[in-house]
């Protein structure tokens, strides 16, 4: 029998953006039908493989885009957040293979459901990209997405407090706004997909507030302080309002821990 880690180094390592999907979703059955052992006993990469296309460019070299009203901004709005799901892919991946020993077969049960939502999340993004003639990897893409697994490849509760109830809780805020622009703009199909997506993110944030609370428990911690100090040492952008209060109330990530150092 394979075990877990063996399964998502695999993952990990596969470039072709619609093979990773296929094989997020296969590891997620494995796992599932009980065809892995609970063992996460293989190193897993520093750097997942990825497609030549698209282009990755540093933050500050991005075209600006629009905010979804025209053809092309909706386009470009859509190819951003494919590249986003396709690299939560590996970052959910990443989690489960690199700390997944260190937790219950619960949490493997949690994140295995999250990497399987972010590759379907992508595989309709991708083919709402098609049905409106574009593609992912058809426009250049952030290059700075897996910058906070880089930082966090140490410590699983650093990685639970940057990657979910950070740059996951972040969706919750921005989501719903974008999802009106794309009603507005009568794209009707766009915004169901986003309004689906932000749905399992609500998700996504209570297992990551809950697993960091878990491991802060075990190890003694207060869960508030030490998440503020984790993003104080491990996240290099600002917190930054307006924040979903209801959303990330309804994922357990409360006031308590992001209004005191939100700038």
């Amino acid at each position: 029998m394979s075990s877990l880690g063996e399964a998502a180094r695999a993952v990990l390592l596969t470039p072709d953006p619609h093979d990773k999907r296929r094989a997020a979703r296969s590891l997620a059955r494995a796992w599932r039908q009980g065809r892995l052992e609970h063992r996460c006993d293989v190193p897993m990469p520093d750097q997942p493989a990825w497609p030549a296309a698209p282009e990755l460019l540093a933050p500050n070299r991005m075209p600006r885009r629009g905010k979804g009203g025209s053809m092309s901004g909706r386009i470009a709005l859509l190819h951003a957040l494919a590249h986003i799901e396709f690299v939560a892919i590996d970052l959910a991946v990443d989690l489960i293979g690199r700390f997944g020993g260190e937790f219950p077969r619960g949490f493997v049960d949690d994140w295995i459901g999250v990497a399987a939502d972010e590759a379907m999340h992508f595989a309709l993004l991708d083919r709402r990209l098609r049905a409106l003639g574009s593609h992912y990897g058809a426009m250049p893409a952030h290059a700075g997405l897996w910058e906070a697994a880089e930082a966090t490849a140490d410590d699983s509760l650093a990685r639970l407090a940057i990657v979910p109830m950070v740059l996951e809780a972040r969706g919750l805020d921005v989501t719903p706004a974008m999802v009106e622009r794309l009603r507005s703009a009568g794209d009707e199909v766009s915004a169901r997909i986003l309004a689906r997506i932000y749905t399992d993110e609500i998700r996504h944030v209570t297992a990551g507030t809950a697993w960091f609370g878990w491991m802060c428990d075990e190890r003694g911690f207060n869960a508030v302080e030490t998440w503020q100090s984790l993003v104080k040492l491990r996240f290099r952008g600002a917190l930054k309002p307006p924040f979903n209060d209801s959303a990330r109330h309804d994922a357990g990530l409360t006031q308590e821990f992001y209004a005191v150092i939100a700038s």
